[in-house]
């Protein structure tokens, strides 16, 4: 399993995490559950950039109106995460 997979995988956690802790997009919450049940399943990480690329636009503008809640370096490392695949 390559390294950036693996990548892709952690941040659709961490994102589902930080979405839940935010209280914010219950439906991309459960995309993500879905996509990383998925992907433990087929090894197949297109699901996961996919959704993860949609979820981290949604924190991106969640960012610009609570920058203290969604950090610089948390963006940075979701879009590392899915730009290596």
């Amino acid at each position: 399993m390559s390294k950036s997979k693996l990548l892709a995988e952690k941040a659709c956690v961490d994102t589902k995490a930080k979405l839940e802790k935010l209280g914010i997009e219950e439906k991309i919450q459960k995309e993500l559950d879905w996509v990383i049940g998925s992907y433990n399943y087929d090894k197949n990480s297109v699901g996961l950039i996919e959704v993860g690329s949609k979820a981290l636009g949604v924190l991106k503008k969640y960012q610009t109106e609570k920058p203290r809640l969604v950090t610089k370096k948390f963006i940075e490392n979701l879009e590392k995460a899915f730009s290596k695949n």
